[in-house]
């Protein structure tokens, strides 16, 4: 392995376009703002984005279980609303981006911008009309299935559950599938189970993404990719996101580091390619403020980022280039081709 400073990797940012392909942020944003803070993601976040050198990110709309069926369009228009209410807040450092020239112009601008997601189709219940409404909000991507049962389809759970025969992509999710892409919404099929997966493979037209998976070869769990789904997502020229969870990184939770990340890279890299891969870190040691303390107290070990925050995402760069990529195949797996993707699917 090659040596490589931090500060080598870092700088190499400065030259491209680093993009986080998921983030649950905005439940974050929502829950704090409803404590009455306002800029909440410049004060609390930009600073991390700025020393790790991060300029895109996917805000991803998440319903807690707690609130689904009945409440997930109202907690989806909450989360969304409140992106827009820090974004008129803070017009000078953060930008909604709907379109390839948002994303550059933000990038030239030395703004943050932030692309809409729906992770799972939960907010839409049964209702297709509701996916132009969340176009029109600015949604440009959209999870089907969270690890849960939809009106779209199965999840595929963290470890196994006691459950019925599993379904594959129902009619509508087919319909779905289809408006969404006629509208220029990426399709993403991480949580999705594997009857889904394949439905989907059937089913779209355009580049298919998993934001946020690895490897089930390196990583034996359903919400990791097994080889034959990694190089269908490459025959459709989409791609896979590289996840920083813990039990998503090694077999051995408390054995999860940068290094074991990026051996699922690696891995994937020699199936398919540098070109269908990119991060989808799915960053969460934030968000363990909200959960109950009974559960933290009945949980032996906690799962946790092996990247410590978006300041610390040169790590990953800093990664692959001590394991030789090229400077073409590190610029890609950092944004490239997220940026690819939606080149060929937004309108």
């Amino acid at each position: 392995m090659t040596e490589v400073t931090r500060e080598q990797a870092r700088k190499f940012h400065d030259g491209v376009h680093v993009l986080d392909g998921h983030f649950d942020l905005l439940m974050d944003v929502e829950i704090q703002r409803g404590y009455g803070r306002t800029k909440m993601i410049e004060t609390e976040y930009l600073p991390r984005f700025q020393q790790g050198g991060v300029h895109s990110l996917v805000a991803a709309v998440f319903v807690k279980d707690a609130f689904v069926p009945e409440m997930s369009l109202r907690k989806a228009l909450n989360q969304i609303s409140a992106m827009h209410a820090e974004a008129a807040e803070s017009p000078a450092h953060i930008v909604i981006a709907k379109n390839l020239d948002d994303l550059q112009r933000a990038r030239a601008e030395q703004k943050v911008s932030f692309i809409l997601s729906l992770e799972g189709a939960e907010p839409l219940h049964n209702d297709l009309s509701l996916l132009r409404v969340f176009y029109e909000l600015g949604v440009r991507m959209m999870g089907l299935v969270w690890s849960r049962r939809n009106f779209v389809g199965d999840g595929s759970f963290f470890a196994p559950v006691r459950e019925g025969k599993k379904g594959g992509i129902t009619d509508f999710g087919v319909r779905l599938i289809e408006e969404a892409e006629k509208q220029g919404i990426v399709i993403d099929v991480s949580h999705l189970n594997d009857e889904g997966f394949w439905d989907v493979m059937e089913i779209a037209e355009k580049p298919v993404i998993a934001s946020h998976s690895n490897s089930r070869t390196v990583v034996p769990t359903m919400r990791n990719l097994t080889d034959e789904q990694i190089k269908a997502i490459a025959e459709k020229d989409g791609l896979v996101g590289v996840n920083a969870f813990s039990m998503f990184t090694a077999a051995n939770s408390a054995d999860a580091t940068i290094e074991k990340l990026i051996d699922h890279v690696d891995y994937m890299k020699k199936l398919v390619g540098a070109r269908y891969l990119g991060i989808g870190l799915d960053l969460c040691d934030d968000l363990t403020k909200y959960l109950p303390l009974d559960k933290i107290a009945k949980t032996e070990e906690m799962p946790f980022d092996v990247v410590k925050g978006h300041a610390s995402l040169p790590e990953i760069t800093r990664e692959l280039m001590k394991r030789r990529y090229t400077d073409a195949e590190i610029e890609g797996i950092l944004g490239g081709n997220f940026l690819r993707v939606y080149q060929q699917v937004w309108k």
